[in-house]
Order: structure tokens, then sequence, then C-alpha cells
């Protein structure tokens, strides 16, 4: 009875969920265009990263080079959103990155995606928390912080009082997300925002480049002793000067800063099943808003460099501050006023993502039950809605800017990855016949139903198992020179296991290439590992190339499979390597909580999913 309850509880951790078919709408029903779409995107995307981490990044990591940072973080982004594009039309379901792990790789792999999600959504919200502080702290020539001090210090600790704002800001954004619940008229708004927040965007990238001085990026130690630094042999912080001043290390640290100004466009899945027509509006939202968030952020961070010599922008600095620094107060104001209506948009319906993430899980018996009601109920929806609203400032507090940062990418950048595997992937499997059919079927019917037919499943996958080798053996000739033109069980199952090692081989590269120093050096060790790295990584790559495709039509596919995919796999693995030691140590707790929920209540679960298939049994 042991053996087949660990057997089933491995079973049931890559169990594949089955969809449900689509079902028609009315056209009142599906009412985003591809217009409505873009809008959302490009507004979840173009926010505080442009208004405060341009600063950031440019000032302590890249300097003039942090227009190169934002090419590295854009063309990884660009090339993950061309893999969402194609799932998106494959799987076009509202949902994210776990529904589509949850569809190709199995359970355990959709809950790690999303748990990871969950936090990287609510530290989101507690970087526009952080964010909105500083802005009215620095709009107001930090009278917030100097009140607060006179007023309350003599009642609680200095360090409270230092951040209290975090909490009054965070009060006020919870009642606006309340005040939005039930708003109609959300994408209006959305859009109205939006074109806002593009044309202050455009003031500052155009009088940027008219005001700026591309000395600027020509830095030199003469320069610092001009500017009061007159000990210039111990910078240290400051760079070395010129267009590089920290050097490819410090364009790599900020390229993974930057990934996070890049998030956003995952909302548009969100909103699949509101879509007019889903399969071609959802990949030309996706891809549109992508570009014009890269051109935004590209232009704005030179137009900043070329304004402010890198060293003048300080931790906490804004992008209007930027025209403070040219002596031109009047546009100081205007940016400002797109830094606050940016910050305004990021927050109406934060909620929404959230609440759709866990009561998926909880609905697919990932999380309790109880929480399915986070999406269906008003009362419980307002309830969930204040609770992740002091979580946000308890964030916002007790973490700094860059490791709120380091949480959002890091938990995005996996999911970027996952869904790069199962875009490469999906591409070779065989076409899967009345797929829909059997997922209506099984919900028609009643549990013990879908038990058995479980059960059924799992028999005839194991006959087909062994059958397998007297139709189909895997030969080395064959791995290169298949015999079919079409995708088989055999090939889809070399595709599977050729991707699993590649993304093995990849980490391990990134590993060496980022914490091996005798790369540099010339130390022929470490060269030899990459080298026979890559001769694996080639031979490998050239073997799913070998196999066939799936035929079948979709409205966007991803070109150049398999190199694009595993390009989008390899730049986001780099980007996690540079994340901080602590980032990755305070991620790591996360999921030892995750795991601790998943194993205890899955045991649970499948030992009762067990017991109830034994009585099941005796009584027939």
């Amino acid at each position: 009875m042991l053996h087949q309850a660990l057997r089933r509880f491995g079973q049931k951790m890559v169990r594949r969920r089955l969809l449900e078919p689509l079902v028609h709408e009315t056209v009142s029903e599906r009412s985003l265009s591809t217009l409505d779409l873009v809008a959302l995107g490009v507004g979840r995307t173009v926010g505080i990263g442009v208004y405060i981490l341009a600063g950031e990044v440019a000032g302590n990591q890249a300097g003039p080079s942090i227009v190169i940072c934002f090419l590295v973080a854009g063309l990884s982004s660009v090339l993950s959103g061309l893999c969402y594009a194609e799932i998106s039309t494959r799987i076009p379901h509202s949902g994210s990155s776990y529904l589509y792990t949850y569809v190709t790789m199995g359970e355990l792999w959709a809950f790690i995606t999303g748990w990871n999600l969950i936090l990287s959504l609510v530290a989101g919200v507690a970087n526009v928390t952080w964010a909105w502080t500083l802005a009215f702290t620095n709009l107001l020539g930090n009278q917030i912080s100097q009140t607060l001090r006179k007023s309350i210090l003599l009642h609680i600790p200095e360090v409270l009082a230092d951040y209290l704002g975090f909490f009054i800001v965070g009060l006020v954004l919870l009642l606006m997300e309340l005040q939005t619940l039930s708003n109609s008229q959300f994408f209006v708004v959305t859009k109205v925002v939006t074109l806002v927040k593009l044309l202050v965007l455009s003031f500052v990238i155009i009088f940027g480049f008219m005001k700026g001085d591309l000395h600027n990026w020509k830095l030199a130690e003469e320069d610092y002793i001009q500017a009061g630094l007159n000990d210039t042999s111990g910078l240290g912080p400051l760079g070395s000067g010129g267009f590089l001043p920290f050097g490819f290390e410090g364009i790599f640290h900020g390229a993974a800063t930057c990934s996070y100004a890049l998030i956003g466009f995952h909302n548009i899945l969100t909103r699949v099943e509101e879509a007019k027509n889903p399969q071609r509006s959802i990949p030309m939202g996706i891809v549109v808003s992508l570009l014009i968030c890269f051109l935004v952020y590209f232009g704005v961070s030179a137009a900043l460099t070329l304004m402010v010599p890198y060293y003048r922008l300080r931790p906490g600095s804004t992008l209007p501050e930027a025209f403070l620094h040219i002596d031109w107060a009047p546009a100081y104001y205007i940016v400002a006023f797109g830094f606050l209506c940016s910050l305004s948009a990021s927050f109406l319906g934060f909620m929404f993502p959230i609440r759709l993430l866990i009561y998926m899980m909880a609905q697919d018996g990932l999380l309790f039950p109880v929480l399915t009601r986070i999406h269906t109920g008003t009362y419980a929806s307002i309830v969930a809605t204040v609770i992740f609203g002091i979580i946000a400032p308890i964030m916002a507090f007790f973490f700094g800017l860059i490791n709120l940062v380091n949480f959002r990418s890091i938990g995005f950048l996996l999911a970027y990855s996952l869904v790069a595997f199962c875009v490469l992937v999906l591409r070779y499997q065989p076409e899967m016949q009345n797929g829909g059919d059997e997922a209506q079927v099984q919900e028609e019917n009643g549990g013990d139903e879908v038990q058995v037919q479980e059960e059924n499943g799992e028999n005839e996958a194991r006959v087909q198992e062994e059958n397998r080798p007297a139709a189909e053996k895997l030969t080395l000739q064959g791995l290169f020179f298949p015999s079919s033109p079409t995708p088989t069980p055999l090939s889809g199952w070399v595709v599977y296991v050729c991707s699993s090692l590649l993304a093995l081989l990849l980490t391990l590269l990134c590993l060496v290439l980022a914490h091996w120093p005798g790369l540099l050096s010339g130390d022929p060790g470490p060269i030899t590992v990459v080298v026979l790295l890559l001769v694996l990584i080639t031979g490998i790559t050239g073997v799913i190339w070998r196999q066939p495709q799936s035929s079948t039509h979709l409205p966007f596919k991803v070109p150049a499979l398999p190199l694009l995919p595993l390009l989008s796999i390899l730049m986001n693995i780099c980007l996690l390597m540079q994340m901080t030691a602590d980032s990755w140590a305070q991620f790591g707790i996360w999921m030892l909580i995750g795991f601790a929920l998943y194993f205890s209540y899955g045991i649970q679960h499948i030992m009762q999913e067990f017991r109830t298939t034994n009585s099941t049994s005796v009584r027939a």
C-alpha cells in the first residue's frame, strides 16, 4: 500500500492539467481590442523602472552604459515575449506562466511557478509603495519625514518615524484600490494614463537630448577633480569614468536590475477571455507593448545620462530631479506630474493578477480551497485587498528597493525560462487527439468517474510504454535522421529529455562564466570546462533541431526554433546569476515555506485520494 501511495504521489507531481473547452462568448462579453491590451501592457510595464530605477542603475552599477543594460534586458524580454505570444495562441485561456507550466510540465513545476509569482507580484506592489513615498518626500522637500519626526518622535523609536510614511502611503493606496474594485471604466482610465505617461516621457527624451551634453558619456579624471572629488585614486563606487565606468561587470549587474523594468506584459495574459480575438490580439499586444517599453526606457536612460553626470545620480534620485540639475524648474514639475500619474496607475486594479493566481492555485488543489473565495466573493476580495495592502508597506519597510526589485525579477525570470522551455517542448510533440473532449467528459462525470478515467489513462500510458520499443526504437541514427516527418511519441520524448539536459548545461555554463575568475586570467582549467559545455550544448541542440516539428497552424509561432527559446533561457539564467547573495538567501526561505506547504498538504491530499480509490474498488 505504501509503495502504491508513493507511486501515485509521484504521478501527481508530474500530472498535467487538462483544459476545459472554451465557451464562445458573445461579442459584448469579449470587449477588449488590441489597443486596450497594448495600453494595459505599456501601463503596467512603464513605471518606477523609468522614474527611479534608471537613476539607481546609472549611478551605482553601469553609468552611461545603462543604455546597453536596457538593450540586454530588452532583448531578453522580447525573446520571452515571443515565447509567451506563441503559447498564448496554443493555450488561449486566462492565466499566466502558472497555467502554461501546469499544462506542459506538471503540477510540481506549476506550484513552483505560482508560488514564485505570488512573491513577485506582492514585491511589485511594495516597490510602488516605496516609490510613491520617495516621490512625495522629494516633491515636498522632505517635509513628510521631518514632520513625522517632530510630531511622533517622543512616542515611537526614530527608525519607525523615518519609515512611517510607507504605512501612510500604503493606507491611501489601499483605499484607492478598494474604490476601483467595481470600476467598469478601468481600461478607459488605463488608456488615458498610459497616454499621459508616454507624452511626458517623450518630453523627457526630446528635451533631454536637446539639453544634454555628450561629454557626460566621456568623463575623465579631470572632471572628477573639477567636481570636487579630489581623491580620484580611491573613487571606489564612482567607477573609472568614460562610457563604461564600472566595466562589463557593471553592465551585467545593471542588466539584471533593468530586467525588472520590463516586467509587466504578463498582465495581458490575465485578460485572454475578455479579448475580442485572443489568438491574434494577445501576441500582438505582448510584442508591441514590449517594443514600445524598450524604446521608452532606452531613450529616457540615454537622455538622463546626457543631462546629468552619472556620479551625481545618488540613491533615491528620481527622474524629475534631472531637470533641476540643468536649472529648468518648469520641466521638473511636468515630469513629476507624469511620475505621480504613473504610480497612481500602478495601483489601479493591482490586486487582480494576485487574486486570479491564488484563485487558480486553490481551485487546482495546490492551495487551500477556502482561498477560491478570494476571486469570486466580494467580501473575501475586500479582505484580501486589505491584507495585501498591509503586507506591501511592511515589505517596503524591511527590504530596500534593490532587494524588492530582485525578488520580483527572480520570480519572473524563472517563469520566463519555464515558458520558453514549454514552447520548445510543445512544438515537437505529437498531436493530442480529443484532448478537449476528454476534459469535457471529466467535467461532466462525477469525481468517481474521474478517478476511473485517470486509472484508465495510466493503464493506457503503461501499455503504450510497453509497446513502444516494438514500434519505435531509439538509435543513434534515429537521433539525427528521424524516420517520420511528423512528431511521434518517441521524438517528443527525445526533445523533452534533450531540452531538460540543455537547461541543466546552460545553468552550469552561466555558473562557470559568472563565478570562475580564472577565465579572465587564461587559466586552461575553466576554459576547458567552458569549451566542453559548449560542445555538449551544440550537439544536443543539433539533436533537437533534427526532430520533426508539429504542423499545427497557429496565428503566431516563435521563429528559428530551437535557437530562440534556448537563447531566451540562456539570457534569463545569466541575469539570474547577477542577483545578490542576500536576495537569493531570502528567496530560498520563501521557497522552503512553499515546499513545506505543498508537500504537507499534498501528501494528505494524495493519501485521501488513495483511500477513496481503494474503498471504491472494494465496493465494486
